[in-house]
């Protein structure tokens, strides 16, 4: 399983986010957003296909992946979505392609919506977008989530693990379940993996979800048709909220469409970034 790591380190106001790219300097940018609870690794083979023809920017969101992990860390979407916004203007990135998948998406749609991000167009990949959103487990450990963090570290491995497999809908390669579940692992790591849940307040999308309407970029909603974690009539809803958008569904795959369909997921996004005005020139 090849390596994957973020060479660079941006100095958040939420500590030091781990980043780099992908692609030769000057092509057009793409900006890549993972979500929870998993780390920029989702999206190696994509990123990697889409640098043929871009510069590719990924980064682990702060107290995710690589990125700093510390306690009293605020790492709700309302900070994520400043974070972004920032590294944007650290990038030097003024209307990037973005795609975002999970709660990336919403970091994405709250950094355009609230905080003035410009994009020249967005992917969404089976987004935390509408309300209700989170699985049972989520939920649970949401509410409960002091208890959780007290768990013997051989059980909180073990949950994690059953946890982060249940996005896919084909398995996931050990390996790939292994570098998933590690970030998440030692006291640092469990209790990180608990504070990004009992943070993820429902009020950070319901802030936005009424202004989908206002979004006049070229927009793309793909989901996975098998995902059990959101199901796949909320992108439906979600693309009739937003202007023209267009929504693909990928045939077999879960939530986690980068692992369980990649070429498909690779082709809908290289289609759709190709076809969007102005694509192909260099980043502004």
């Amino acid at each position: 399983m090849s390596e994957w790591q973020l060479s660079e380190t941006f100095r958040s106001t939420s500590g030091g986010v781990r980043w780099g790219s992908l692609g030769e300097p000057g092509q057009d940018p793409v900006v890549l957003l993972h979500g929870t609870p998993f780390s920029s690794y989702v999206w190696r083979a994509v990123a990697r296909a889409l640098a043929r023809h871009h510069q590719v920017f990924v980064w682990d969101m702060p107290g995710y992946g690589e990125s700093e992990k510390f306690d009293g860390q605020d790492v709700s979407l309302a900070v994520q979505g400043r974070i972004f916004t920032e590294l944007l203007a650290h990038w030097g990135l003024d209307e990037p392609l973005v795609v975002a998948h999970d709660f990336g998406g919403a970091v994405a749609l709250r950094a355009h919506l609230l905080h003035g991000a410009r994009y020249r167009a967005l992917a969404l990949v089976d987004p935390v977008a509408l309300a209700p959103w989170g699985t049972s487990f989520f939920r649970l450990v949401e509410e409960h989530s002091g208890v959780f963090d007290q768990l013997p570290p051989a059980l909180h491995q073990a949950l994690v693990r059953e946890y982060v497999g249940s996005a896919s809908s084909r398995g996931l390669h050990p390996a790939v379940l292994d570098r998933l579940v590690r970030p998440w692992l030692g006291g640092q790591g469990q209790t990180a993996f608990y504070r990004q849940i009992a943070q993820a307040d429902r009020l950070y999308t319901d802030e936005v979800q009424d202004r989908y309407g206002e979004i006049g970029i070229p927009t793309l909603v793909c989901w996975g048709q098998e995902d059990t974690w959101i199901p796949a009539v909320k992108g439906q809803e979600l693309a009739d909220r937003i202007p023209d958008a267009r929504f693909e569904p990928i045939a077999g795959a879960g939530h986690l469409v980068q692992e369980d369909a990649p070429a498909e997921l690779t082709a809908a996004l290289m289609a759709f970034l190709a076809s969007v005005p102005g694509a192909g020139a260099a980043p502004r």
